[in-house]
């Protein structure tokens, strides 16, 4: 798709499931998407691709926890350039579980991204990848 603008043209791709892998593993900020009280809420988070599902901490108590336990969650991260009208966006829909198995926490703590608000951290939340689509913005040629 070519949208018009004063700036020019821009093309819309749709990208396929290794590009939108390829876009989660180069960047550690996106939104989670869940349900509070019936309503959709979201929120940022720090997080880790591990193989095809993304993997964020989240502390005691809090809503993303209750929310993120077993519950189906949608995942957002993109890129964006408003002065050159390029960039990128990818959505994945997963359940989510907690991960207990200590072995396996250990090795994601290790590896996942510092949280951008330092807190304690009493879970760690994977969601396997079940839906994921992506698209790119950039110049019409």
């Amino acid at each position: 798709m070519t949208v018009l603008s004063r700036r020019g043209a821009t093309k819309l791709v749709d990208l396929d499931r290794s590009q939108c892998l390829d876009l989660l593993r180069g960047t550690v900020i996106g939104r989670v998407v869940f349900t509070d009280s019936a309503l959709p809420a979201a929120q940022p988070v720090t997080y880790l691709l591990d193989g095809e599902e993304i993997v964020f901490r989240t502390g005691q108590g809090t809503k993303l926890a209750a929310a993120a336990r077993n519950a189906v969650i949608r995942f957002e991260v993109d890129d964006l350039d408003v002065d050159t009208r390029t960039g990128w966006s990818v959505l994945g829909v997963g359940r989510s579980y907690e991960v207990t198995e200590p072995r396996r926490w250990a090795d994601l703590a290790a590896r996942m991204p510092e949280p951008w608000i330092p807190a304690s951290v009493a879970h760690v939340i994977a969601v396997p990848l079940s839906r994921l689509s992506g698209r790119r913005a950039g110049p019409a040629s």
